[in-house]
């Protein structure tokens, strides 16, 4: 039978991830709808309704996998320690793009910041995958967005070198 407190961690480990996209999804609402609308964008950028699906599930799975390897790992008082400080940070790393790209419009730095996210996730799979395989397997859809994310915002970065507000309105307005 299940019991209440191993739902209510199961839970607690999947809605975690996603009240950071849920934040900076609030905040960066205007931004969206302004300055990233006028950015120039390579072919393959998924139309912006993906987005938000994808990182849903993605937070889900990610919020899974570490409740996965905090329970079959002994929590922080066992082999899951080390695992688990790298989730919390690649989380914080995740959280972090969303107001340097929208908010301080710094392309450059985004993709930097979301370079080091993906080689973070990377590293934090393989330790979850020491733990609990399963926990590990559930990153590899993490890892292929992430590294797609990347190359998205250095195609973007690349297409928009000075993409500060100003400009780009100037450069709409030719």
């Amino acid at each position: 039978m299940v019991q209440f407190d191993e739902v209510a961690k199961v839970v607690g480990a999947i809605v975690l991830p996603q009240l950071g996209g849920w934040v900076n999804g609030y905040l960066t609402r205007q931004e969206i709808k302004g300055w990233y609308q006028n950015l120039k964008f390579p072919s393959f950028r998924p139309p912006n309704w993906v987005f938000g699906p994808v990182w849903t599930s993605l937070y889900a799975g990610m919020g899974m996998a570490s409740y996965l390897v905090w329970r079959d790992g002994g929590g922080f008082e066992g082999v899951a320690r080390g695992p688990l400080i790298l989730y919390g940070t690649q989380l914080a790393l995740n959280w972090a793009w969303t107001p340097i790209f929208f908010k301080r419009h710094e392309l450059k730095w985004s993709f930097i910041e979301l370079a080091a996210l993906t080689t973070t996730v990377a590293i934090t799979g393989i330790s979850f995958f020491n733990v609990n395989k399963v926990a590990g397997y559930l990153f590899f859809p993490y890892f292929a967005w992430c590294s797609f994310a990347t190359l998205l915002n250095y195609k973007i970065f690349k297409l928009n070198p000075t993409a500060t507000n100003e400009e780009i309105k100037e450069s709409k307005q030719k």
